[in-house]
C-alpha cells in the first residue's frame, strides 16, 4: 500500500468513526499485524479505547485477527488492509444502486448494513420497517413480510451474504501469518468481508424466520433514555429463529454490477441503445455462470440471445445477426465470436472492455491536462507502441518544436517512457535509437495514486469547511430538531415562524453557500471514485490474467 492510500484511509476512518479509530487503523496499516499490547504501547492510547476501536473495525470487516506468530496460545494479532476501508468511499453508490434495483426498501436495508457492519436478518427487517413506517402517512404501516421479501431478493441476487463463522477467519489467518509478506498483501487472503460461496456452503441461504408484525412509529414521549433502552433490550431478547446468523453487504457483487453497467454505457455511447441492450442481455445471461475473475463470459449462442432479449425491443432475428456482426467487427472488441454452432457463439470480452475503458480514461486525462495535441501524441503512441521523435512529428502532423516540447512534458509526468536501443555495446548517442512508448498498466497505476490523492484532498477540504462552520451547523440542526418536535405535537404556525426566525438572514446565506460548496465536493468525490473503480478493475483484471 502507498502513502496516498494510507492517508485516504485515515481520513475516511476519522470522518466515519472518529479520531481514535483513525489512529488505531492507520497504525495497523503502517505496522502490519500486531497484538493488543504492542498497539497500546506504540499508539499511547488507553486499553479501553483500543479495545473499542478494534471492535468497531472488526464489526465493519476492516480488521481481522488470528493467532500470534508463535502459534496457538500466543496473543492474538490484529491486521487491517486498505481495500475494505477504501470501500467506505463507495457507500453512496452502493445505496443508490440498491434503490434503483429494489426501491426504498432495498436502499434502507443496504444503508443499515453499511452503517452497522453486519446485522441479523430479523433486526434489519425490524429497523427498516420502523424507518419506512415513520415516513408513511398516519394510519399506514410497513409489514415485516414486505421487508423480508426485499431482503430475500437481495440475497438471491448475491448482493447480501452471510458472515462466515469466526473459526474460518482464525484458521485462514493463522495459515497466512506463517509466510512473511509486505504489510498490504496479507489483507486479501485473511479478509472475512468477501467469503465466496464455495468456501462457505450456506453463504446465500436465507434462514426460516418467525418474525411477524408491522413497523412501529417513534412517538415523542416523556420517557427517559434508560426506559427506552430497557424496552429495546426486551424486544431484542425475543427469538426469531435466526440468532447468530449475521449478514453483510457483498461488495464484489456490487462491483460486478458496476463493471457491467460501465460496459453497457460504453457500448451505448460508441454504437447505439439497441447494441447496448444486446450486450446487457448477454451479461445478464452469464451472471451466474461466469467467474468474477474471468477474462470473458461463457459462450452464448445467437439463438439463446434472441430468446432472452426483452420483448419490448421486438428485434427480428436477421437484425440481431447484423448487430452481433457489428459488435464483433467493432475496434473496441467488446464482443467476440467463439464458434459457429447455434447460429454463432458469442462472448463479452470483459478484460478487453476494461482495458479499452481504462485507455479512454487515460486519453481523457491527458487531453484535459495538456490539450488535444498532446492527447493526439499519447493516442498515437498507444496505437503504434514505439516511435522515434521524427515519426511522432510526421504521424501526428505537429511542428517539430511543439512535438518535442509536448513529448518532454509527457515524459516529465511519467505518462510517456523513453526506450534506448543501442546499435553498438558502447551506448553512444549517435548510434542509439530513442523510442517513445506508453506502458498502459504502469501509467494506469500512477493515475490511480493521483486519484487517491485527489479524493483525500477533497475529503480534507470538506472536513475543514464543516469544522470552520461547526457552530452555525449545530445551531441549524438544533432549530430543525425543535421545528420537527413542534410539528409533531401540532404547534401553531406562529410558533413555527418564531423558531425559524432564530436564524438570521446572513446566517441563512452562509448556510446555503456552505451546503452548495459541500455538495460540489461530494459530487467531485463520486466522480473521481468512478475513475478509481475503472482503473482498479483494469489493474485487478490484468493481474488475474497474467
Amino acid at each position: 500500500m502507498t502513502a496516498q492510500e494510507v492517508r485516504l484511509c485515515g481520513l475516511l476512518l476519522r470522518e466515519h468513526f472518529g479520531a481514535v479509530v483513525e489512529r488505531v487503523g492507520t497504525h495497523l496499516l503502517r505496522g502490519g499485524a500486531q497484538n493488543l499490547r504492542t498497539i497500546i504501547h506504540e499508539t499511547g492510547i488507553s486499553l479501553d479505547l483500543v479495545k473499542k476501536s478494534l471492535c468497531v473495525l472488526l464489526q465493519h470487516g476492516a480488521c481481522v485477527y488470528s493467532s500470534g506468530r508463535k502459534g496457538i496460545g500466543s496473543p492474538a494479532e490484529y491486521r487491517t488492509g486498505c481495500d475494505r476501508i477504501l470501500r467506505i468511499l463507495r457507500y453512496p453508490r452502493y445505496i443508490y444502486t440498491a434503490k434503483t434495483l429494489y426501491g426504498d426498501t432495498g436502499e434502507l436495508i443496504i444503508e443499515e448494513l453499511l452503517q452497522r457492519g453486519h446485522m441479523t436478518m430479523s433486526s434489519t427487517v425490524k429497523t427498516v420497517a420502523d424507518r419506512l413506517t415513520q415516513n408513511m402517512e398516519e394510519g399506514r404501516c410497513m409489514d415485516y413480510s414486505e421487508v423480508s421479501s426485499a431482503f430475500s431478493k437481495l440475497v438471491e441476487t448475491h448482493f447480501l451474504q452471510r458472515c462466515p463463522p469466526m473459526v474460518v477467519a482464525a484458521t485462514t489467518g493463522s495459515a497466512t501469518t506463517a509466510t512473511p509478506a509486505t504489510p498490504g498483501t496479507p489483507a486479501a487472503p485473511v479478509s472475512t468481508a468477501l467469503p465466496t460461496p464455495e468456501s462457505f456452503a450456506d453463504c446465500y441461504k436465507v434462514p426460516h424466520m418467525t418474525l411477524t408484525g408491522r413497523g412501529k412509529r417513534q412517538h415523542c414521549s416523556e420517557e427517559g433514555e434508560d426506559q427506552r433502552n430497557a424496552k429495546k433490550a426486551k424486544m431484542d431478547s425475543q427469538t426469531h429463529g435466526d440468532e447468530g446468523i449475521c449478514w453483510q453487504v457483498n461488495f464484489e457483487r456490487f462491483h460486478l454490477h458496476f463493471r457491467d453497467q460501465a460496459i453497457i454505457t460504453a457500448v451505448a455511447n460508441k454504437l447505439d441503445q439497441t447494441s447496448s441492450e444486446i450486450v446487457r442481455t448477454m451479461l445478464r445471461m452469464s451472471e451466474v455462470t461466469t467467474s468474477p475473475t474471468a477474462t470473458c463470459t461463457k459462450p452464448l449462442s445467437a439463438n439463446e440471445i434472441f430468446r432472452s432479449l426483452p420483448p419490448s425491443y421486438n428485434i427480428p432475428r436477421p437484425i440481431l445477426d447484423q448487430y452481433l456482426t457489428l459488435l464483433v467487427d467493432d475496434p473496441m472488441e467488446f464482443v467476440g465470436k467463439a464458434g459457429e454452432s447455434g447460429g454463432g457463439m458469442y462472448v463479452v470480452n470483459l478484460h478487453r472492455a476494461l482495458a479499452n475503458l481504462a485507455r479512454a480514461t487515460l486519453e481523457s486525462v491527458v487531453q484535459e491536462r495538456f490539450g488535444s495535441r498532446s492527447a493526439r501524441i499519447f493516442r498515437l503512441l498507444l496505437r503504434k507502441r514505439h516511435l522515434e521523435q521524427k515519426q511522432v512529428e510526421d504521424f501526428a502532423m505537429i511542428p517539430a518544436k511543439e512535438a518535442k516540447d509536448m513529448l518532454y512534458t509527457l515524459l516529465s509526468q511519467n505518462l510517456v517512457q523513453l526506450q534506448e536501443i543501442p546499435k553498438t555495446p558502447d551506448f553512444a548517442p549517435s548510434r542509439t535509437f530513442y523510442l517513445y512508448t506508453v506502458n498502459q498498466l504502469p501509467t494506469a497505476r500512477m493515475l490511480l495514486q493521483n486519484c487517491y490523492k485527489t479524493v483525500a484532498n477533497l475529503v480534507e477540504r470538506r472536513l475543514f469547511e464543516s469544522k470552520e462552520s461547526k457552530r452555525l451547523l449545530e445551531k441549524s440542526q438544533r432549530i430543525e430538531a425543535i421545528l420537527a418536535s413542534l410539528q409533531a405535537s401540532g404547534a401553531e404556525p406562529e410558533q413555527l415562524t418564531e423558531v425559524e426566525e432564530m436564524i438570521t438572514a446572513p446566517e441563512k446565506q452562509q448556510l446555503e453557500a456552505l451546503r452548495l460548496h459541500i455538495n460540489k465536493l461530494d459530487s467531485a468525490e463520486n466522480q473521481v471514485d468512478e475513475t478509481i473503480f475503472l482503473i482498479e478493475s483494469y489493474v485487478t483484471s490484468t493481474a488475474s490474467t497474467s
